[in-house]
């Protein structure tokens, strides 16, 4: 009986111990998923906190002056100040100077940058001080336009065909009394970017390639803006018009242009146009537009959370001509056709954004 006892005696201490042993272990594992738990949070924070913004500093973006640049510079500019708490700035300036700006961190953001067309773009790119990120649009395209009214006529507008034969750049000596120039009546006028801008450089370089600098005045608006206003009027009007321009665009979008034939892209020739001192440019159609987002290499490798965000920035083409000609016609700013465009479309841009960050701004719209 004793060694019946003493052996029932062991068996209630083995069980004990081993109820002890088991509700350690437990309150063990607990803590060890409560601290994986707390991990994780503090993980998560981190993963949508911007070590920019969280320093104090500022994210001072290119002030671009055409439409859909200015637009996208605000969509950012608007996520980040309200989704991730930042401070950001516009500084203005032209293109050229500004990406040269870029590549020395003086700012950190140009929201539009047409990849491979600038010089100072591409030269910073080889020296690896910018870094192009996401792609903004798809589709986008740029060329030399008239009026459709100018080849085709407008019967609903009285306006007969100017330019019947008009397809191609090479047609454009005979059509200078057309485009005559006001203040060089024996000469044409073209209507290039503002100085400063790429695509007047590549456009001067293309008069000289199409030998068009005898019979054509190169005529640069002050701003982008003015530019518009010139096409805008000259159309409402019926008057005969050559141009440059591109898509994204409020006008793309509400009047009807036709694009100038020009030779097929060649990427040597390319290169002619858009180094503006080359002596001896030749012709070249511009190649397929690849629109992203470019950024300083400090800023890229000081905020992967913000880089992140901005390399998953894309609109719908059409959807982005529609609004930047909502924006034309309610004479809005582009800081309002982006809240516009947040409020109105969280479809699109909540996938650029964790889904806090996508709360945070929804609150600061509201």
């Amino acid at each position: 009986m004793k060694n019946d006892r003493t052996q029932h005696m062991s068996q209630q201490m083995s069980q004990q111990m081993s109820q002890r042993v088991s509700q350690r272990m437990q309150r063990i594992m607990a803590g060890a998923v409560l601290l994986c738990g707390g991990l994780l949070v503090s993980h998560a924070a981190l993963a949508t906190e911007s070590p920019w913004c969280a320093g104090g500093k500022t994210v001072n973006f290119v002030g671009l002056n055409w439409e859909s640049g200015s637009v996208l510079t605000e969509i950012m500019r608007t996520v980040m100040e309200k989704g991730y708490g930042c401070k950001t700035d516009s500084i203005p300036g032209n293109t050229v100077t500004m990406e040269v700006a870029l590549s020395r961190n003086d700012v950190q953001v140009l929201a539009e940058e047409w990849v491979g067309r600038s010089d100072a773009w591409n030269t910073a790119a080889r020296a690896g001080t910018v870094i192009p990120l996401g792609t903004m649009f798809v589709g986008a395209s740029e060329g030399w336009y008239v009026p459709e009214y100018v080849i085709k006529g407008d019967a609903s507008r009285g306006i007969k065909p100017m330019a019947p034969d008009l397809r191609m750049v090479s047609d454009l000596p005979k059509y200078k009394g057309l485009f005559k120039d006001m203040e060089e009546p024996s000469k044409g006028r073209f209507l290039n970017c503002p100085t400063g801008w790429t695509c007047e450089g590549v456009n001067s370089q293309k008069l000289k390639a199409y030998k068009l600098l005898d019979s054509y005045v190169n005529f640069r608006p002050g701003t982008g803006a003015a530019l518009d206003a010139t096409i805008s009027s000259e159309y409402q009007r019926g008057k005969p018009l050559l141009f440059y321009y591109w898509a994204p665009s409020g006008l793309m979008g509400k009047f009807r242009f036709v694009k100038l034939q020009e030779p097929a892209f060649n990427d040597a020739c390319f290169k002619t146009l858009t180094d503006k001192d080359f002596p001896d440019p030749c012709g070249s159609a511009s190649p397929v537009a690849v629109i992203q987002a470019g950024v300083s290499k400090v800023f890229n490798n000081a905020d992967p959370v913000l880089s992140a965000f901005l390399s998953k920035v894309n609109i719908p083409l059409d959807l982005l001509n529609q609004m930047l000609a909502d924006m034309a016609d309610r004479h809005i700013t582009a800081r309002q056709a982006a809240e516009l465009f947040l409020r109105r479309h969280p479809e699109v841009w909540t996938k650029w954004v964790p889904a806090d960050v996508a709360a945070k701004v929804r609150v600061g719209l509201n």
